[in-house]
């Protein structure tokens, strides 16, 4: 595990001033579907935001400059990337797990769960981000599993106020509008585009995240309300996944499908 701090506070004050935490699958998965806390704390006194990423990332595909580059020599680079990241973003702390994705999708593990509920005990975020259950990355929805299995390990009194999946490997644009939360990130615009920019591994290593996440925020903003002007320049849309701690019998899937009857119930009275 890796525990980088970027000011001379220690881990117990992070810990005790934090308000925020997004939980990730990979490095860079915070800026993308996490934005909204980094920015509603940055450079806010009141206000903390913490990161957990749970994979080395040394899987990821790689062309160009990074083409050459070893699993262990992926892994280091990403892993000092989030590192600029974080200190950029001014998180409190980010803490990578150094799991592979592999064993994140073994149903069989519970070394993630584990992880998480220790870490959890020690936190009092009002608000979590991480991966919703419709993301079509198998590592993303085993995250998604993990932070739901540890929360509910823990008892209610320490439930955050606020569980949100955000997009990242399948847009939440389809949904129908009252089972979307709409958060706005339009804030430090210059800000989003260097967070994103800072995992050159990624981009200049084949996949360009920093145009496809600003696009799809700028879209959604455009494309929210087809009868009204945008009240945002960007937009990340959201689940709310408080209900799997309310209701701790109600499965992953079935609360998946259920986001897909209600799409399926709009279509066929709007096409009646």
């Amino acid at each position: 595990m890796d525990l980088f701090i970027p000011t001379s506070i220690s881990f117990t004050q992070a810990c005790s001033e934090l308000t925020h935490l997004g939980i990730g699958a990979h490095q860079d998965d915070l800026e993308i579907m996490a934005l909204h806390g980094i920015l509603e704390c940055y450079k806010n006194p009141i206000q903390h935001f913490g990161g957990i990423i749970c994979t080395h990332g040394s899987g990821s595909p790689r062309s160009g400059t990074y083409a050459s580059y070893s699993d262990q020599e992926m892994a280091h680079t990403r892993k000092k990337e989030q590192h600029h990241a974080a200190r950029l973003g001014g998180y409190h702390f980010v803490t990578q797990l150094d799991f592979s994705s592999s064993l994140l999708q073994d149903p069989c593990s519970h070394d993630l769960v584990d992880a998480l509920y220790e870490i959890l005990k020690q936190l009092h975020p009002q608000v979590i981000y991480t991966h919703h259950p419709l993301d079509k990355h198998p590592t993303h929805r085993a995250v998604c599993r993990g932070v739901i299995e540890a929360l509910r390990r823990l008892p209610a009194t320490q439930h955050p106020k606020k569980l949100l999946g955000g997009e990242v490997w399948r847009s939440l644009d389809w949904l129908n509008d009252d089972d979307k939360i709409s958060l706005d990130v339009s804030a430090h615009p210059q800000l989003t585009e260097k967070l994103i920019s800072l995992f050159d591994s990624q981009i200049a290593g084949g996949k360009h995240y920093d145009l496809g996440t600003l696009g799809r925020y700028r879209a959604n903003a455009t494309f929210t309300d087809p009868h009204r002007v945008d009240l945002a320049t960007h937009i990340a849309y959201a689940l709310d996944l408080r209900p799997l701690l309310e209701n701790p019998q109600l499965s992953l899937q079935e609360f998946a499908l259920g986001f897909v009857r209600h799409f399926h119930e709009q279509i066929k009275k709007e096409l009646c």
